[in-house]
């Protein structure tokens, strides 16, 4: 045999006879479904627990009802957080959260917007003119039928007695966000939206705040999905610490009392 050959299988059989390495394999990212009013403070939470922790976390924003039907068609999530409770009960009535991780987690005022050079002044009150405001103008908010921002809405102007004059004048967003941005841009006079939603656009400003029993408490449940993923609690347990209420604080949502 050949001094070239024979070194051509020794280097075979010292390749042949090396241990193998385990390749590190980063961790599949931490899916979290979220209310769109909490885009903004779970971006920075997420970007903050990945820098203390390593792990990922991806977001998917929308109404909760979307993303509540979302889940309960099988899409993959470990987290959801929802703009109210009754989304948070239908997922629960079915089976697909774990019921002992379900808590509220912060809450939130309702408010009516007007575009930021809009002179629009109203004082929310029973039988506000609200009507008479819009005159044949529309008022953007969610969809009164399913997202909660809509429910609080409807609820809020039917306990104040205008529901009926402005029913017919909704203009009827997939969440508030997207009401959000009918003011923005101009498309509608007026919206109702939550009050950390309006603190984020300087394209509108807060003509004034509902009352808070005009309408149920505006709360966000948090709750790991039935299938989620190990370690999934430690990003919800980061949301509660510290270090995450600062940022929901620094977005304007409140703390429970």
């Amino acid at each position: 045999m050949s001094l070239v050959l024979r070194s051509l299988l020794g280097c075979l059989l010292v390749v042949l006879g090396a241990p193998s390495r385990a390749v590190d394999v980063p961790p599949s990212p931490i899916v979290v479904f979220g209310a769109a009013s909490l885009t903004n403070v779970l971006q920075d939470i997420g970007t903050a627990y990945t820098a203390q922790t390593g792990q990922q976390v991806s977001f998917s924003f929308a109404a909760s009802s979307v993303l509540a039907r979302q889940i309960e068609a099988g899409t993959r999530a470990d987290v959801f957080v929802s703009a109210d409770e009754d989304w948070m009960d239908y997922l629960q009535t079915r089976k697909l959260i774990e019921p002992k991780t379900r808590h509220d987690i912060v809450m939130n005022r309702l408010v009516l917007i007007a575009p930021a050079a809009s002179d629009i002044k109203l004082k929310i009150a029973p039988h506000f003119a609200l009507a008479a405001a819009l005159g044949k103008e529309r008022l953007a908010t969610g969809d009164p039928g399913s997202v909660p921002v809509g429910r609080y809405a409807r609820a809020a102007l039917t306990n104040l007695g205008v529901w009926s004059e402005v029913s017919s004048h909704i203009v009827p967003a997939e969440d508030v966000r997207s009401a959000l941005a009918f003011v923005a841009r101009g498309e509608t006079p007026l919206g109702i939206v939550y009050e950390t939603d309006a603190l984020i656009e300087k394209r509108v400003r807060i003509v004034d705040t509902f009352p808070e029993d005009s309408h149920q408490p505006i709360t966000y449940p948090v709750a790991l999905i039935a299938t989620a993923k190990a370690g999934a609690g430690r990003f919800v347990g980061y949301m509660k610490s510290p270090a995450g209420r600062a940022v929901f604080t620094k977005y304007g949502f409140q703390n429970l009392p």
